[in-house]
């Protein structure tokens, strides 16, 4: 019984951190200094997607189930949990490279808009600074 409520937590914190692989860069617009936790995240689970590895979360869980008595999966908790919501079909190879792309896509997209905040800050400090510039 135990076995099976650690697994359900894995299962919470993988998605939990799969949310934060695709969309932590809208907590970094409103905490920069988050970037420096969200962008090895990103690495990691566009890593994964982009060579077809398998996240450690994954067969822990199917150790976890296992020991509870339950049933594991075999392919990996994307393909198990939310491919069935996406695609109806199996994660291919391809998909897991245009998933890999997109969430880097969709975070450079946030620290795009980060860095332009940045250089406006940096730009209108730097004008504020100049002799005269408040007068």
């Amino acid at each position: 019984m135990l076995a099976g409520f650690a697994a359900d937590f894995v299962v919470l914190a993988h998605f939990a951190f799969i949310l934060f692989v695709v969309a932590g860069g809208a907590l970094v617009l409103r905490w920069p200094r988050l970037a420096w936790l969200h962008m090895p995240v990103v690495a990691w689970g566009a890593g994964i997607e982009l060579i077809g590895g398998v996240c450690p979360l994954t067969p822990l869980e199917n150790s976890l189930r296992g020991a509870a008595g339950e049933a594991g999966y075999t392919e990996g908790f994307i393909e198990h949990y939310l491919l069935p919501l996406i695609y109806p079909a199996g994660l291919t190879p391809a998909i897991g490279t245009v998933l890999g792309v997109f969430v880097l896509a969709v975070n450079a997209v946030f620290y795009a808009v980060l860095w332009r905040r940045r250089q406006r800050r940096v730009a209108r400090s730097a004008s504020d600074a100049r002799p005269g510039a408040g007068d």
